[in-house]
This record gives C-alpha cells, sequence and structure tokens, in this order.
C-alpha cells in the first residue's frame, strides 16, 4: 500500500548485503568485461526478432548469442503505411448519465511515441480511451466494436458488476471476433476510480494502448474533500528500441519470467507530460498503473501528499505519505499541495538492480514536470489540506467484518513456478540468481534472459496448499454473504522468486495484515501486491454471483498460467 513505502526502502537495503552473493567469479566478469557489446544492441535477427536494449553493464551471458524467443514475433499493421491510419486523440472525457449508451470501437490508431510513429490500438480512437463519468448506482451500457484483427473483450477492472459482463473469454463470455460487437451493461455500486481494459492476450492489446478509466462519482460532493483541481494519470511504459517497439510473441507471451517491463515511461501516453498550477494549489491525482509488469515509487519533488483512497473506497482515515507505491492495475487517489513557487518533478523513483554484478543504484525517471507559478491560489486550501479526515462510514462499514480478521485463514494460497526447455546459460544463471531476492522487482534487471523466456516455457503457480491443487485445477465454491480468509505467501524459494499483484474478479477484499502485521489504515481493494518472501492475509467479502477470476495482475504471468476461477453461488 502507499503508505508502505519506507518499509519496502528498508527491505530493500537489507537486501543490498545479500547482493554480493551474486557476483560473478572474477575471471567471468573480466571475459564479460572484455567483449564488446554494442555489436548486439539493436540487432536485427531472423524472423523479425530484434534484441531488446540492454544497459552496457548488463553483458549477454555466454551461450545466447543469435538465440531468439521460441514464440514467433507480432507487430500490428506488418506491412501497413501508419500514414493511411487516424491519428489517435488523447482521452475525452464522456459524462454518462444512468441508462446512457456510448458506442466505442476498438480499432488501430496511428500514434507517436519517443519519436517513433507506430501502428497501435485504441478505445474510440483515443489514448487511454474515453474517460467515463458515471454516478454511483447507476447502469450505463457500452457497445463495443471490434474493429482489429484479434478477438477481444472488455473487462471492467474493479467494478462489482453482474457477472455477464465481466468480459473474461470461456467464463462468462465469447471473445468479441473481428467486426462483431457486444453490449455491456455496467452497474456501477461503488464510487470511485476504475479502470477498462481486455482480458484477451493483454500482454499485447493493453500494451497496444487498450485502456481507459471509469470515475464513479459520489451523490456527496464532500466524498474526498475539497481540492483545487483534479487530474488523471495513467502510468505505463513501453519497451521501445531505436526502431521503435520490441515485437511481442504471437502465440504467446515473451517476457515470462519477470513480464514486459519497458523502458519508456508515459503518463497519458506522453512522454513528455507537463503541468502548470497556482502557488498553493491542491491537486488531487487519480493514478491508475496499467503497464504490464512495472510497479512505480512516485514522487512528488518536495511537496506534500496524503493519500485518500485506493480500489474501491476511502481509506478509514487520510494519512502523509513520502511516496505513492502502485503495482499493476492498482488505483490511488492522493491530494498534493504545491506550496512553493518553482519546478517540481513527478518522478518514479527506485532502487534499481543490476543483478549481474550484484548492485543497487538509485533511478529516478521524470513522469510529468509541474510548473508552480508565483501568482497565489484566490481559493487557499491549505487548512483543509493539512486536516486529516476521518472517515467514519468507513471504519462503520469495515466494523462488520472485525470478528474475522484473527481467525485462521479459510484457503491457503502459495506463488512459485515452474520452467522447461530454457537455454542452459539461463537456468544456470537463475540457480545463482536466486541466492539474492529482491522483494519488488523495480525495473528489468536481466532484459535478454526475461525477454527469452516464453509462457510456452514458464508456468507461473497458484497453488493451493490444503489440497495440493494448481492454477485451474482448484475449486472454491462460495455462497453470496460468505467472508473467506485468504493467506498468500510468496515463497522466496522458487527458480526465480518475484512480486506478484493478486487481483480478484468481481468482489472487494481487505488486506489485513503482511507478514503477520496488521494493517492499522484499511481501504477495500481489488488488486494488491505480495511482496516476494513476504505473507499477505486477504478477507473477501463474497457479495457477488457468478464465476469470477483470482490471478496475478502481471500480464505476461497470468498468460503462463497463473489464475483460477472460483464460484460465488446465490
Amino acid at each position: 500500500m502507499a503508505a508502505g513505502a519506507e518499509g519496502m526502502r528498508a527491505r530493500l537495503m537489507c537486501g543490498i548485503a545479500a547482493s554480493a552473493l551474486l557476483l560473478a567469479p572474477a575471471a567471468v566478469r573480466a571475459q564479460m568485461d572484455g567483449m564488446d557489446h554494442s555489436a548486439h544492441m539493436h540487432m536485427e535477427m531472423s524472423g523479425g526478432w530484434r534484441m531488446p536494449p540492454m544497459d552496457m553493464e548488463m553483458p549477454m551471458l555466454p551461450g545466447l548469442d543469435g538465440v531468439v524467443p521460441v514464440v514467433e514475433p507480432f507487430m500490428p499493421g506488418m506491412g501497413m503505411d501508419p500514414a493511411t491510419l487516424p491519428e489517435a486523440r488523447p482521452s475525452e472525457l464522456v459524462p454518462m448519465a444512468d441508462g446512457d449508451t456510448l458506442a466505442m470501437s476498438v480499432s488501430m490508431v496511428r500514434r507517436t511515441i519517443n519519436g517513433h510513429e507506430m501502428v497501435m490500438f485504441g478505445y474510440d480512437g483515443q489514448y487511454p480511451g474515453p474517460l467515463i463519468q458515471a454516478p454511483q448506482g447507476s447502469t450505463v451500457v457500452v457497445r463495443v466494436v471490434n474493429e482489429i484483427q484479434m478477438p477481444t473483450t472488455i473487462h471492467w477492472h474493479g467494478i462489482r458488476i453482474d457477472n455477464r459482463f465481466d468480459g473474461v473469454p470461456g467464463l462468462t463470455q465469447d471473445p468479441i471476433g473481428p467486426g462483431e460487437s457486444f453490449v455491456y451493461e455496467i452497474d456501477v455500486p461503488d464510487a470511485g476510480m476504475y479502470w477498462y481494459h481486455p482480458h484477451v492476450r493483454e500482454d499485447v492489446q493493453q500494451d497496444l494502448g487498450l485502456f481507459g478509466n471509469l470515475l464513479v462519482t459520489s451523490p456527496d460532493p464532500d466524498y474526498y474533500g475539497p481540492a483545487n483541481r483534479e487530474e488523471v494519470f495513467v502510468l505505463d511504459d513501453m519497451l521501445m528500441d531505436a526502431q521503435g517497439a520490441i515485437p511481442w510473441g504471437l502465440d504467446a507471451p515473451t517476457h515470462a519470467l519477470m513480464g514486459r517491463f519497458g523502458n519508456v515511461l508515459m503518463v497519458n501516453g506522453v512522454t513528455d507530460h507537463q503541468l502548470e498550477v497556482e502557488r498553493g494549489e491542491v491537486v488531487r491525482f487519480y493514478l491508475t498503473n496499467v503497464a504490464n509488469s512495472r510497479t512505480f515509487n512516485v514522487t512528488f519533488g518536495g511537496a506534500a501528499v496524503k493519500v485518500v483512497a485506493s480500489d474501491v473506497s476511502r481509506y478509514e482515515r487520510e494519512q502523509r505519505v513520502e511516496s505513492v507505491i502502485i503495482a499493476p492495475a492498482e488505483r490511488y487517489v492522493v491530494d498534493v499541495h504545491f506550496e512553493e513557487a518553482g519546478e517540481v518533478v513527478i518522478a518514479n523513483s527506485i532502487q534499481a538492480v543490476n543483478h549481474f554484478r550484484g548492485t543497487f543504484y538509485s533511478k529516478v525517471d521524470t513522469l510529468s514536470r509541474v510548473t508552480v507559478q508565483e501568482r497565489a491560489v484566490a481559493d487557499d486550501l491549505s487548512a483543509e489540506f493539512a486536516t486529516l479526515r476521518e472517515h467514519d462510514d468507513v471504519q462503520a462499514e469495515i466494523d462488520a467484518f472485525r470478528e474475522h480478521f484473527d481467525r485462521e485463514p479459510d484457503h491457503h494460497l502459495v506463488t512459485t513456478l515452474r520452467v522447461r526447455d530454457l537455454p542452459l546459460p539461463i537456468v544456470q544463471s537463475m540457480e545463482m540468481d536466486t541466492l539474492y531476492v529482491p522483494p519488488i522487482e523495480w525495473n528489468d534487471a536481466m532484459p535478454m534472459m526475461n525477454w527469452l523466456s516464453t509462457a510456452e516455457q514458464v508456468e507461473w503457480i497458484l497453488r493451493d496448499t490444503d489440497t495440493g491443487a494448481e492454477n485451474g485445477d482448484i475449486q472454491w465454491d462460495f455462497e453470496v454473504g460468505d467472508v473467506v480468509k485468504v493467506r498468500v505467501f510468496n515463497t522466496p524459494d522458487s527458480f526465480h522468486p518475484m512480486n506478484h499483484p493478486i487481483h480478484v474478479h468481481g468482489q472487494r477484499f481487505l488486506v489485513l495484515s503482511m507478514d503477520g502485521v496488521e494493517n492499522p489504515n484499511l481501504v477495500w481493494k481489488d488488486t494488491a501486491i505480495v511482496p516476494v518472501g513476504s505473507t499477505m492475509d486477504i478477507l473477501i467479502e463474497m457479495s457477488n454471483p457468478g464465476d469470477w477470476m483470482l490471478h496475478c495482475h502481471i500480464a505476461e504471468h497470468m498468460h503462463s498460467g497463473m489464475m483460477f476461477n472460483f464460484s460465488v453461488g446465490g
């Protein structure tokens, strides 16, 4: 959660000592240090593959020269002139009332990212897709027409929706084929910021631009408290080299080990995001992480920050934070007070890892530049910002579940993985790599090994330790009204330990504790990250009937098997 930034950093610092164990033998390092790696950078490979860009300090492992993923490469619009496609437009606000209908296309668009003109996908020709705004308690209708050459669906992430419209192919609906359409009726019972994305090859379609926000407004105008303005920040990244985007896997994802980290970071689809505010403004940021794998640690320069809400509700009480850790699919609502004139850099500030050298280093990437003017804001909200509000209604709602907090879990899950047929140098390197276990993988520290691992060779696993069942073989059946406690242990001794953002469809849950430490400030969630070596207890309120998914929201992990269904009767 957001307030855990200092704790996460402390864990990372503890890992520094362990990182020394990763140092490669001196003879091997000397051999690699003498190699001319520039020859491999941006190289063309047969079949359309290009090796992802690598840091010069991250040499190629011996034995992998010329090796490519075992799946075929895929790029949208191969052979097409991007100029023949419409240029995508920035996201547009679409206010909807109860019963309104929105017609929304899924189509190919032209976008320019980091200087490269690309063929990508868009909802209604926009990036991100339209910002749909609907009042709490309403039902809005979205008619989706698929104009791309891949089947697709839309999953309305975090919404306790009617099961028929959850957008999971093979479980709640058939995929929307090319030229076909589907009508979603979206009930929105909870105020908050949600988002929508495909549930078909998310690693490709979401990465290529298919995502958008759904803002559900409370009838209470003071729901979040006062702010001078509101800004929507959709955080994303893209893996690119000097020629443009690195291809995706055609029949299965690449980057199955760590997920596809991008090296180009974006806010709302652009790399040069900027804001201009007046001195003293309180700006409310709605943060959504749509990246395939990257967890961001968002800092706001020296400005004061307080976290107000997350996925499905406000916190029990507002809280000061220094930064916001936001895993894939999570959302946070934070207020930021820009008190001093000048430039404030909103950044992703992390302790990156060099797995080859076994070292950490500070890495700061600018997400947005905020120019704070000398002119003072007319409506001074300093006093209101200084107040940390408590939400009696949130606490009262959670009180009804406190009797379940201390009992034994109903189910136990452990996360691990199996691999097969990976190149021997990767296996040998990974066996050494497990000596060092960072709790959160902030960056792609093994670009080539990660790229070469595909969903055909890597199986990520959620195992029910009570039954031994794994992934799709897990059978959980509940009734509406059940309150289910689940303990998730992310084992550190697997072939490649990695953090996992766990997402539950159609319901909401509380993160009760991490590693036995009670969570002092609760908020309803639909996604929460469990770091390597940690044990997370969550309490799920089964309030919504139907067949639902539970999965890791790193796109490549989900497509490598890390998911199962559960049913809620009634």
